[in-house]
């Protein structure tokens, strides 16, 4: 079934922020950079681990409630839905490698998406993207769900420090609250707030 973006009405004004935009670039130009120096290493250990390429992408649904294809390391095994069909990932995931559960820990795995905040498909900070077939899905279960897509989707977000991860619809009610929670009260300071509490997380190591 072909996907239809939901309508968004109103963008919200971080937006059009330029000092958002500043600190979006900057920042995404020290991921990359971080990202081009370790990732010889990374790489290595990607194929030393399991086969598969070094990347993967995937396409998420991002401002306005438009379609992108967004870059990480991949984590998991090869053909992880070879039925096609689109599922959460969950703590002790036989799907997700053993090198894959320290860079996700690590949120190394998403450094690659240093070159979707540059291309201005992300943010920093924002909701986090979700797949087109899970959007659907949530849309249908929660009538206030495209608001997420009133700001671009971020690289980290309210929910990331506050909430766990998301196994499946029962859990968004929660997670929602903050995504939302975050669009009507969004500022470029508020931003920095959650960059740091995610720097926090990073090195707790808090993740699957």
């Amino acid at each position: 079934m072909r996907f239809v973006p939901a309508t968004v009405d109103t963008r919200h004004p971080l937006v059009a922020s330029r000092t958002k935009r500043l600190l979006d670039v900057s920042g995404g130009l020290v991921l990359l950079v971080v990202l081009a120096l370790t990732l010889p290493l990374m790489a290595l250990l990607l194929k030393l681990d399991s086969r598969g390429p070094v990347f993967h992408t995937q396409v998420r649904v991002g401002l306005d409630g438009r379609p992108f294809s967004i870059y990480k390391l991949r984590s998991m095994v090869p053909c992880a839905e070879e039925d096609g069909l689109p599922r959460w990932t969950y703590c002790g995931d036989p799907r997700v490698t053993r090198l894959g559960r320290l860079l996700r820990a690590s949120h190394l795995d998403e450094m690659p998406q240093a070159i979707n905040i540059l291309r201005g498909d992300m943010s920093l900070v924002g909701p986090r993207p979700e797949r087109p077939e899970l959007v659907g899905l949530l849309t249908a279960e929660f009538s206030s769900f495209p608001q997420r897509h009133s700001v671009r989707p971020g690289l980290t977000g309210l929910a990331q420090v506050r909430h766990c991860y998301t196994t499946s619809v029962a859990d968004w009610h929660q997670k929602l609250d903050y995504d939302l929670d975050y669009v009507r009260r969004a500022t470029c300071l508020t931003d920095v707030r959650i960059l740091l509490a995610t720097v926090v997380e990073v090195v707790r190591f808090k993740g699957m």
